[in-house]
């Protein structure tokens, strides 16, 4: 038995209901739900994420974040106001802090048309006390929380469709105080941290090139565009997907398509500690964004099917020619 605080978990939306899946060292193939959460009659699930010892859930939907236990009792619920009617365009997101007393709510209020900006609040998760609220500069569609493995601080990256992304981040202190953070980009789409917290990697907007930065700081490590990997830069690109398959290798994914219209996608991998690039990896995924990289060498896809470094063989090399 793993102990709590160590297990990994992902949620999946299935059927109205939100499925809980335990990532451990020996669960591999089509994984079962290791918990199901029950939302409250009428609630349409956004985005959810699940405590260590499975015992509570947070989801988002458009209008809400409400907090339950396994059990489908409520113990916090939190209306966005005003009540926004519009339905499509924005999809609020949450995350639970690395020690499990905030939890964290990207709110895309402009596409809402709640009347202000984004906001992205932090709550007392065992209450739902507002803690800290953050006025954003954005216009988002919707973001992606990213908490990092060993500080506890939050990166948030903000979609504003194609006037680019943004990236925050958040800090709380001893006090309770939390810290805002913007980095200087407006063109960088955060993909994944690293396992051990030490870097970060981003893909450009426009998707001509993947960056490593170093945590905290974002200073690039090393660049690598569409050319490194052999490909005409003008006819394939760099995928807002990938990440960190292990502590020392990143899967980036480079896309095009044939003659004939057909798409198609190569998993490329790249040895972190060099910045040089290592080879390719077989997927089976039916899009690029059933990739998951767990950071421990295995991978999600839909499913979700976990899947190690060892179970499908490399990729041929690709040729430039």
């Amino acid at each position: 038995m793993i102990p709590p605080q160590h297990l990994k978990a992902v949620t999946r939306h299935r059927d109205g209901w939100i499925h809980a899946y335990v990532i451990d060292s020996g669960a591999f193939g089509v994984l079962d739900p290791a918990a199901v959460f029950e939302p409250r009659a009428g609630d349409e699930v956004v985005a959810s994420v699940v405590w260590p010892d499975l015992e509570r859930v947070v989801y988002t939907t458009l209008n809400r974040v409400v907090c339950l236990t396994r059990a489908g009792d409520l113990v916090w619920a939190s209306d966005f106001e005003p009540h926004s009617d519009v339905l499509h365009g924005h999809r609020p997101g949450c995350a639970l802090s690395l020690d499990g007393r905030t939890v964290w709510v990207y709110r895309p209020d402009v596409m809402a048309r709640r009347g202000g900006g984004d906001q992205w609040v932090v709550y007392d998760a065992d209450s739902g006390a507002v803690l800290s609220r953050r006025e954003l500069e954005t216009v988002g569609h919707g973001a992606g929380h990213h908490v990092h493995p060993v500080d506890g601080s939050i990166y948030l990256d903000i979609g504003e469709g194609q006037d680019g992304s943004v990236i925050l981040r958040g800090t709380a202190g001893a006090d309770g105080e939390v810290e805002f953070v913007t980095y200087p980009w407006s063109d960088r789409c955060l993909i994944d941290l690293a396992p051990g917290g030490e870097q970060f990697m981003t893909v450009d907007h426009g998707q001509a090139d993947v960056s490593f930065h170093r945590h905290p700081s974002g200073d690039v490590l090393f660049t690598l565009p569409v050319e490194a990997f052999g490909y005409d830069p003008e006819e394939t690109f760099v995928e807002w997907s990938g990440g960190y398959l292990a502590p020392d290798t990143a899967v980036v994914t480079l896309g095009s398509e044939t003659e004939d219209g057909e798409e198609w996608f190569r998993y490329h991998l790249i040895d972190v500690r060099t910045g040089t690039i290592s080879g390719e990896m077989a997927v089976e995924a039916a899009h690029p964004y059933d990739l998951e990289p767990m950071g421990d060498g295995s991978w999600l896809t839909d499913g979700p099917v976990r899947w190690s470094r060892d179970s499908l063989p490399t990729a041929p090399p690709h040729s430039a020619g």
